[in-house]
């Protein structure tokens, strides 16, 4: 295998097992596949082999990588783009809804699954290797230290598995933190009931000062959040669920009219 130039803080995947499992989590119903940085192509390998697949999209922003796709990789199912899915169009991708794959850098991986959000209804499945500590983070449940911004929104919309844990010996260059897979699917959930833009406010500006009340946390949005009792502004961020954020988030939308 071609060792590439290590870019955008991504730690290349070499063992072909952990590639097989990876691919694995993907669920036959999603024909539409979308790969981000293929690099050498260690995952795009055992995506051709899935016969359900019908169109695979790799994106690469590494012109090394590309070219090394290029000269490797001839099946008509594949379609590259030299480009940076965070700067993408989505609907250049696909015209139909697709899962989204790939060994995410760990730099730009929270970036990602914003961009996911801002997608989400076209983007039904995603399976991603991710830092150990942010797939934790995502999955966490309300209550937990690790839960936070990513948390409440991502779950809001997508049922979050956290899959298996990968150790650092498996990559190039060997990161110095281990990896996780983690899958989300998306759930029955159309619109939330509130103000959706207000939504996210709300769960940033709770988080920003996640060891506050919310009571304190919420002030730059409710100046006068001291004259209300209500039960959730006793509470800190992490205490909330996702449903408790739509609630809460209806309380600020009412304090603010």
């Amino acid at each position: 295998m071609v060792k590439p130039k290590k870019h955008l803080g991504q730690h290349f995947l070499t063992d072909k097992n952990i590639a097989q499992n990876i691919v694995d989590c993907l669920e036959p119903e999603y024909n539409n596949i979308c790969e981000i940085g293929p690099g050498t192509g260690v995952l795009t390998t055992p995506l051709l082999e899935k016969t359900y697949i019908k169109n695979l999209k790799l994106i690469e922003v590494d012109t090394e990588s590309v070219e090394y796709i290029n000269e490797n990789f001839n099946d008509d199912r594949i379609t590259v783009f030299e480009a940076d899915f965070l700067r993408m169009n989505i609907d250049s991708i696909f015209t139909s809804p697709f899962a989204l794959i790939g060994n995410f850098p760990f730099n730009i991986s929270s970036q990602i699954f914003f961009k996911v959000l801002e997608n989400r209804n076209c983007i039904p499945l995603i399976v991603g290797m991710i830092q150990k500590e942010v797939a934790e983070r995502i999955a966490a449940k309300h209550g937990n230290k690790t839960y936070g911004i990513l948390s409440v929104l991502l779950q809001s919309w997508y049922d979050i598995e956290y899959c298996f844990t990968v150790n650092e010996n498996v990559f190039f260059p060997p990161p110095r933190v281990k990896s996780a897979v983690i899958r989300l699917k998306r759930n029955s959930t159309d619109k939330l009931n509130c103000n959706e833009k207000l939504f996210f406010t709300t769960v940033k500006t709770a988080f920003n000062h996640r060891r506050k009340t919310l009571r304190n946390a919420l002030k730059p949005l409710l100046p006068d959040i001291q004259q209300s009792d209500h039960k959730f502004f006793s509470l800190r961020a992490e205490q909330l669920s996702p449903e408790q954020f739509v609630e809460l988030t209806q309380v600020v939308e009412n304090y603010a009219r």
